[in-house]
């Protein structure tokens, strides 16, 4: 979710991502298996209940292309990203379910390149675009273009607002206010947070930080003495938080938004101050750190983070659609969460150098679109005299998240 402004961490990650395609592909889906990393609760209650969905016509595919475009690959999460698209499509192509579903990256973390790339997909003949964008908005134009010429768009993670395009999502103010919600527990009393954000500018950083902001609300006692720009890297996490410590009062918790934990943990050892209370994602150091102090001193805390395998969720979807599906225009894929006692099992399963993640299958694709479906058909319809009356229905603002 960063813009490759650090090759070192790409040359680093490239060991993770190799190791990640490894074990992805030993457990390639193209059916109903077993997801590779243990399954989020819904979905061994889905599981254990032997729920069984429709699956996708994939003989009405067989000669259709679908392809990736990535705006960004310098970081562990985008490299299990392509791993995971690699390993969960390359059986799909094979067993003749899509034609081909081939992966770009641009260069740079740019929406003009970017948007020429989707561009040239669309001269190439794909018959969907699977976008993991730049900007939400800047790329609207292209977006709009592909749409026009009869592909199908299909955004997650880094999202769109082009109304003709699906959007697969997370929901990152959900996120935030989940992590608030943890340091009231933990610290029931009150505590100094520092916050951690993002990128600047991303939809995602804003979502997450509202998430925050919302929740804090409800609890007087938690106070935000800091808060530093990370960039969703560990080095510039590391450089701004020692920055900063040095001007404050002690730290009983820390929140971010994925890819920084080791960061601030590092910063905080260097400067001999008391470990906070840190929220973890899934990146592998992260998890490791966690697991090393848990055993040393009984340090704990939780993880929260958006996986990796949702890339595949948006292949899925795309093939659907393609299949001439009815497919809603938004589906929310549920956060990643590592609790204290699943520590252990996790880490086991993930690479070095790389991060957690949870490899969605079909039926869990069939399920989340069950479960919009009901979604909307639970949201009741505007009254005719609230649609008629301006006062009571004003015009939508422009779309800002899905």
């Amino acid at each position: 979710m960063t813009p490759d402004n650090d090759n070192r961490r790409w040359r680093a990650g490239l060991l993770g991502l190799a190791l990640s395609a490894a074990a992805l592909a030993a457990h390639a889906d193209t059916g109903d298996e077993a997801a590779a990393t243990p399954p989020s609760p819904a979905q061994a209650q889905a599981q254990a209940a032997g729920q069984t969905q429709s699956q996708p016509r994939t003989s009405a595919t067989a000669d259709k292309r679908i392809a990736l475009s990535n705006n960004y690959a310098g970081n562990a999460w985008r490299q299990q990203m392509l791993a995971a698209w690699q390993a969960q499509t390359a059986p799909a192509v094979k067993t003749g379910v899509v034609a081909a579903a081939d992966a770009f990256t641009i260069g740079e973390n740019q929406p003009t390149d970017q948007a020429a790339q989707i561009q040239n997909l669309i001269l190439q003949g794909y018959d969907a675009i699977v976008i993991d964008a730049a900007s939400t908005t800047a790329l609207n134009g292209a977006v709009q273009e592909a749409c026009d010429a009869g592909v199908v768009v299909v955004s997650f993670d880094g999202i769109v607002t082009a109304p003709c395009a699906w959007k697969i999502v997370n929901d990152f103010h959900e996120w935030g206010r989940e992590q608030v919600d943890y340091m009231a527990k933990r610290f029931p009393d009150g505590a100094n947070l520092l916050e951690v954000r993002g990128l600047p500018g991303t939809f995602v950083d804003d979502d997450l930080h509202q998430g925050i902001v919302d929740e804090l609300k409800h609890y007087p006692k938690l106070h935000i003495v800091s808060s530093v720009e990370g960039d969703w890297a560990q080095d510039v996490t590391q450089q701004a938080v020692a920055g900063v410590l040095p001007s404050l009062p002690h730290i009983d918790g820390v929140l971010n938004q994925g890819g920084e934990a080791y960061g601030v943990a590092q910063a905080f050892r260097a400067s001999q101050r008391e470990m906070p209370v840190i929220i973890f994602s899934n990146a592998q150091d992260e998890l490791a750190w966690w697991a090393e102090q848990h055993r040393k001193n009984g340090y704990q805390s939780i993880a929260i983070s958006n996986a990796p395998g949702i890339a595949v969720v948006a292949f899925w979807v795309a093939q659907r659609i393609l299949a001439g599906e009815d497919v809603p225009k938004h589906l929310t894929v549920p956060l990643y969460h590592i609790r204290q006692d699943e520590l252990s099992e996790v880490l086991a399963h993930t690479p070095k150098g790389s991060v957690a993640d949870q490899i969605f299958t079909r039926a869990d694709v069939e399920r989340l679109i069950q479960q919009a479906r009901a979604t909307q058909a639970s949201t009741p319809e505007p009254s005719p005299a609230t649609a008629q009356d301006p006062a009571k229905n004003p015009p939508a603002a422009e779309e800002t998240q899905p």
